[in-house]
């Protein structure tokens, strides 16, 4: 690689990496605690467990269910129910102010088999919320999450110019090397170096996913605009009826025109995701891939009739993956602690970045690395790293 393609490849390196290490700081600090947001949940107690019932398989009546979820909620439309993987036995009921709002009054959850209502969970309050919309969106609304995928863009730019320009500054220097007899400064650039390389594919997919999770909004919009008016089209100017039919019979339609699927969640006429007369069910699969993907059905609220289904587009199918692969959700615990743990790794990068950066030396980092490279000597650069020189 000649000197002018390292100077083009390195400014593209520092200048990304520079314009989106702050950010991504925040993102990770705040993306840590989220992995266990379950977790954590229960451990302060904001979240209850349905009783242990051994060897009791028999499901309550879902329009028991949302009776009594009505009954207590009197002021209040119901406008989801839907399934947590992480509570098999459990059933959610969503309230809102209107069965159009689009915003959470009340979340309460029930024993899926027994039908009592066990608790309302404690929506909008404590530190996890303030950490979900800090991750998300900084409380800017869309265009803060606009605004941070812009920065996971970057990340992923300066990811892959920093591959670029890892093998010719690695010339003489074994691979994990740490030269301790030298300065703490170039002790900390070949650690942010190493534990940025040996990142560097958990860094891409996070960067990546997290991503597409930020155009989540506009990708549910599309999908509402063309797909699911699509579907609507046909029963468009009826008005919302007062029957709306047994949520049972609905569910029981579901399972039957999508027998290897079950149900995630239930969404209620009237709803932006349903029509004024029709449920919309969101069936998944029974294994770990398939229960990320799901398949609408929309059913007749009076006659319990499937009258549509169709498949997701594939931009949705590729948002629906990328969001739990995000959070390290595809395999439990033990995946969660890897993720956290690369989480860990990469705050340290990203900080002993920013440390290098300001404590870099009179001479420009790029004309040090071209010194070393014409001169063979060994020059360090992580694929994560922030503008650090030797």
């Amino acid at each position: 690689m000649n000197p002018q393609t390292i100077r083009s490849w390195y400014l593209v390196h520092k200048w990304t990496s520079l314009i989106c290490t702050t950010f991504l700081l925040l993102l990770c600090v705040t993306g840590l605690p989220l992995i266990f947001y379950h977790e954590i949940d229960h451990l302060i107690g904001n979240s209850v467990d349905p009783p242990e019932m051994p060897g009791v398989t028999a499901r309550a009546n879902l329009d028991d269910i949302v009776n009594v979820a009505q009954a207590r909620r009197p002021n209040e439309a119901v406008q989801f129910l839907f399934s947590d993987e992480d509570e098999p036995h459990a059933w959610w009921v969503r309230f809102g102010e209107t069965v159009t709002s689009q915003e959470t009054s009340t979340l309460s959850m029930f024993d899926a088999r027994t039908g009592k209502f066990i608790y309302d969970y404690p929506v909008n309050e404590g530190i996890m919320p303030i950490l979900w919309r800090l991750h998300v969106d900084m409380f800017a609304g869309l265009l803060g999450t606009l605004f941070l995928g812009a920065m996971g863009l970057l990340f992923l730019a300066a990811i892959i110019s920093g591959i670029v320009l890892y093998a010719p500054f690695m010339r003489k220097l074994p691979f994990g090397s740490i030269r301790w007899e030298r300065s703490r400064r170039t002790r900390w650039l070949d650690l942010h170096n190493l534990l940025g390389i040996v990142t560097v594919v958990w860094a891409l997919v996070v960067g990546a996913t997290g991503s597409i999770n930020t155009l989540a909004n506009p990708i549910f919009q599309q999908w509402q605009a063309t797909e699911l008016a699509s579907m609507l089209a046909p029963y468009q100017g009826q008005v919302s009826s007062a029957d709306s039919g047994t949520v049972e019979g609905v569910v029981k339609a579901a399972k039957a025109a999508e027998p290897d699927g079950e149900l995630f969640f239930l969404a209620f006429p009237g709803n932006r995701f349903a029509g004024p007369q029709h449920y919309t069910a969101f069936m998944r699969g029974k294994t770990p891939l398939t229960s990320k993907l799901l398949k609408p059905v929309l059913i007749q609220a009076t006659t319990a009739q499937v009258v549509d289904s169709r498949e997701l587009p594939w931009y949705v199918t590729v948002l629906l993956l990328s969001q739990p692969l995000h959070f390290g959700d595809y395999g439990g615990l033990p995946l969660k602690l890897i993720w956290a743990f690369l989480d860990i790794i990469t705050i340290i990068v990203l900080g002993s970045g920013l440390y290098l950066w300001k404590k870099k030396s009179a001479v420009s980092i790029e004309d040090q690395a071209l010194a070393a490279v014409e001169q063979e000597d060994t020059f360090v650069l992580s694929p994560s790293s922030r503008k650090s020189s030797v």
